[in-house]
């Protein structure tokens, strides 16, 4: 199949697949006489696991970790376990920014309760009073930055 059908079949943009095919993610398909690529079911499957992965906010490393361990399926999973255990607790770590970063904007908008002309906003008041408690977001050992991920499904 050409990259419009494979798109449509996995219901990924063409920009998409191609961009994982340079990350090295999507194996490169072989060319027509006309120099088209062609895919084959592998090529479907391979998309649609990294796909998956992509849903769970798996970096581009992390997949590849996992293609790695799946190209070899005699192999240990034992480092798909330790992989999956520290992306949970990327995930955690995130999710307890996320609830600061709620937090924070809670108390912001408290200090605005009603409509009133702007020269009047809390909101705006507290933005440019002083500069505000940023949310950390450390990066790991492995690579992995809380909330950097794009959506490239």
């Amino acid at each position: 199949m050409k990259i419009g059908e494979l798109a449509k079949s996995t219901q990924t943009q063409v920009e998409t697949i191609r961009y994982y095919e340079r990350e090295g993610l999507l194996p490169s398909p072989q060319r027509s006489e006309g120099n088209y690529r062609i895919y084959g079911p592998e090529h479907a499957a391979r998309l649609s696991f990294i796909r998956n992965c992509r849903s769970l906010d798996m970096t581009l490393n992390e997949i590849r970790t996992l293609l790695t361990f799946k190209d070899a399926p005699q192999g240990d999973c034992a480092g798909v376990n330790e992989l999956i255990d520290t992306h949970m607790a990327h995930v955690a770590a995130r999710i307890k920014e996320l609830r600061t970063l709620e937090r924070q904007l809670k108390e912001l908008r408290e200090t605005c309760i009603e409509a009133r002309e702007t020269n009047q906003c809390g909101i705006l008041a507290e933005l440019s009073a002083r500069p505000r408690r940023a949310i950390s977001r450390s990066k790991s050992a492995s690579g992995h930055i809380g909330g950097t991920h794009r959506k490239l499904l």
